[in-house]
């Protein structure tokens, strides 16, 4: 039985066959351009394949509400030709199959949890850190919703008292994404976080605003396993002070053992790795389909 996967990103969607095992099949990626030319291409991957689900997962925001007259669709994304855009609609047209929609870091926690490094958690959150900062939530066995669904990368940090840079976020300015994200790196220093793997202080300055974000999530949700992708977080360096900023936060008054005992075991790199966000499309899609 094949299942069809959506991975939609700003820069470029993957588009996939899989399995209810979270095995990948055949997979294709191509750019993000105009809705008309990427959903093209996206119909002509899956009719060559009798699925018989499909999940999408994507940037938005998104209206996940199946009450809404515009559930399905992406809506006030900055992203050019792309705000208001019926995603589901567009799907259903050609594909008579059930259809799971979330959000991409909702998909790739899902994902995490089936087959990942959340695997028999029933509580995780997947963070991650690349064109933006984006977190998906499970609580209690289930993906969490609300009356959008969380944006927990423009949280509100405090600013490092030598760091004067104005913020990226063209909505909050020195939010979370606005002084962390790739695009932050990159404006705050004048290189790509790749071309800036030796240097130590671009680090630290970076793991002391994830650190504290990661705090608060912990304090608010109560994760089992905090997950960290996306490519910033292909840094060496960066996961182990994260580690250090988060205890340094919370200051000892989290008393459990997962933090306080085994910290490296408890805010972890994706254990699907780059393929998290792609496997979290297969989850919604079995998800869609078993119910």
């Amino acid at each position: 039985m094949y299942l069809g996967a959506i991975e939609a990103g700003g820069t470029k969607f993957v588009c996939a066959i899989g399995d209810r095992d979270g095995n990948v099949h055949e997979r294709v990626t191509f750019p993000t351009t105009t809705p008309e030319e990427t959903f093209g291409q996206v119909i002509e991957f899956f009719n060559h394949y009798d699925v018989k689900a499909i999940g999408i997962g994507t940037f938005g925001p998104v209206d996940l509400n199946r009450k809404s007259r515009t559930y399905g669709y992406i809506t006030s994304t900055p992203k050019p030709y792309w705000s208001n855009v019926d995603f589901v609609g567009a799907i259903t047209k050609h594909f008579d199959v059930p259809i799971g929609f979330d959000t991409d870091v909702n998909a790739a926690a899902l994902g995490e949890q089936l087959w990942g490094a959340a695997k028999g958690k029933n509580s995780c959150i997947y963070m991650t850190v690349g064109t933006g900062i984006g977190v998906g939530a499970i609580v209690e066995g289930r993906l969490v919703h609300g009356l959008l669904h969380p944006e927990m990368g423009h949280i509100l940090v405090r600013r490092h008292p030598n760091d004067e840079f104005a913020g990226s976020c063209p909505f909050h300015g020195d939010c979370l994404e606005g002084m962390a994200s790739g695009p932050a790196i990159e404006k705050r220093w004048g290189k790509k976080g790749a071309e800036l793997s030796d240097r130590a202080d671009v680090w630290e300055l970076e793991a002391f605003y994830l650190g504290q974000a990661i705090a608060q999530y912990i304090l608010i949700l109560s994760p089992e396993q905090v997950i960290v992708g996306g490519g910033v977080a292909h840094q060496p360096s960066l996961l182990p002070l994260v580690r250090r900023y988060v205890l340094d936060c919370l200051n000892g008054y989290v008393q459990h053992a997962a933090i306080l005992q085994h910290i490296d075991d408890y805010i972890v790199l994706p254990g699907l790795g780059d393929n998290a966000g792609i496997c979290g499309a297969l989850a919604l899609a079995k998800q869609a389909l078993e119910k």
